[in-house]
């Protein structure tokens, strides 16, 4: 996997903390999150140390190769056998995340955005194991990718985009998950490789 030195290419957003209150909506982004040195670091270490996979999900009447790379990591006995144990930099990161949220988390998915062709289609976050209401916190490293977010029956509410970027945490809770959908679209943009990090209460 090829790694740019030049990780100055990743902007860094300049909005502070802030809430974003909409119709079945509950979102909190903070830009800077994470310090630029601390999420370059992460970001060298994270990309070229996790085990990441390719994986298989349903699309319409077909399995496909979905167009990103994944791994899962948590506690065995909480979240399942198919999990990799927390490493001291993600249960570093886990520390941080809930202190700023003061909510607790036992898992992560780790997605990898390798370039412009990857993406994630519309969807809300599977509810049978982290319940109704989940409480998702995202911390972006690497590219800057727009996260975009639509109501899933109201279509006289605008969709809402939101650039991530590195070192961003966005914090979806509340009915968010209920309502909403979300996606990263594809770009025909050359992009560096970007990683999201999804902490999650998985039960």
């Amino acid at each position: 996997m090829t790694l740019f030195d030049d990780t100055e290419l990743f902007s860094l957003g300049t909005k502070p903390k802030r809430y974003i209150n909409r119709p079945d909506l509950e979102l909190m982004h903070m830009d800077g999150f994470i310090a630029k040195e601390d999420a370059d670091t992460y970001y060298n270490s994270i990309l070229n140390n996790t085990p990441w996979r390719e994986y298989q999900m349903p699309m319409y009447d077909k399995i496909v190769t979905a167009p990103r790379m994944v791994a899962w990591y948590g506690t065995q006995e909480e979240t399942g056998e198919n999990t990799l144990a927390w490493t001291p930099e993600l249960s570093g990161l886990r520390a941080q995340v809930e202190k700023e949220t003061g909510l607790k988390f036992n898992a992560v998915l780790l997605n990898l955005y390798r370039n412009g062709n990857d993406s994630v289609a519309w969807h809300s976050d599977k509810e049978h194991r982290i319940g109704s209401n989940p409480n998702i916190a995202s911390v972006t490293l690497g590219q800057t990718r727009p996260f975009r977010l639509r109501h899933k029956i109201d279509k006289s509410i605008p969709q809402l985009e939101i650039p991530l970027h590195h070192g961003t945490l966005l914090l979806m809770h509340g009915s968010t998950n209920t309502f909403w959908e979300h996606h990263i679209p594809k770009s025909s943009k050359e992009m560096l490789a970007r990683i999201n990090l999804t902490f999650r209460q998985v039960k």
